[in-house]
């Protein structure tokens, strides 16, 4: 298997389609490897930069009138956007799908969803195979156990997919600093998901525009 390495195998927002996989009551319910709280968040804080990146987020369930809507954390994010209801386990045998995501003409396929060893390993891994380039957005999964869940990730690994965190992802996302046109969006993002974070960056922001002066008078 080659190495993902090299300036080119960072993501960009230019480039990415994000697919939502059946973020639904019934999955949540049952998922053991992750917190429901932390599935949610974490979800959230992915679906929201796709947002403020501009990054095409395409939402589908699994029938949905048995397995249940979509967390309206998701759907609040894209209210007016259809949710892609399926029948196939494996979203990459859906053509409803797959055709919207080859429509957007970018190749960094960015994939989360429940069940990690279900409906996500079975689209990466198929995805893999027709030559895309395949990230795997681990805290926005969860598993029915901690090991379905680790197995799963380590199972697309071994195909060749990417693996990384939705924090890591964003932060891949928005890269520089110096691109300033992300910047506020970005820091709301935080300020909403990575609560630490967000606010030690406005903090750094509350310093940097303090004048020294202001900083010698109060004692400093």
């Amino acid at each position: 298997m080659s190495l993902r390495n090299g300036l080119n195998s960072l993501l960009r927002p230019e480039e990415s389609v994000l697919v939502l996989i059946d973020h639904q009551p019934f999955q949540l319910a049952n998922v053991n490897s992750h917190s429901p709280r932390d599935v949610v968040a974490s979800t959230a804080g992915l679906t929201k930069s796709a947002k403020a990146f501009g990054v095409p987020t395409i939402i589908t369930s699994v029938v949905a009138d048995r397995g249940g809507l979509i967390f309206p954390q998701i759907t609040g994010i894209f209210p007016d956007q259809e949710v892609i209801d399926r029948t196939t386990l494996n979203t990459w045998e859906d053509k409803k799908v797959v055709d919207l995501v080859k429509a957007t003409g970018r190749k960094q396929l960015i994939i989360a969803g429940l069940y990690t060893e279900i409906c996500v390993a079975m689209p990466v891994i198929h995805a893999l195979g027709e030559g895309w380039d395949v990230t795997v957005i681990t805290d926005a999964c969860g598993g029915v156990s901690v090991e379905s869940h680790e197995r799963a990730v380590q199972r697309m690994i071994a195909a060749g997919a990417n693996v990384m965190t939705w924090l890591a992802l964003a932060s891949e996302w928005y890269r520089d600093h110096a691109r300033t046109e992300h910047t506020d969006a970005f820091v709301e993002v935080l300020k909403e998901f990575e609560p630490g974070i967000g606010i030690a960056f406005l903090w750094e922001q509350q310093l940097l525009k303090t004048p020294v002066e202001s900083l010698e008078s109060s004692g400093f």
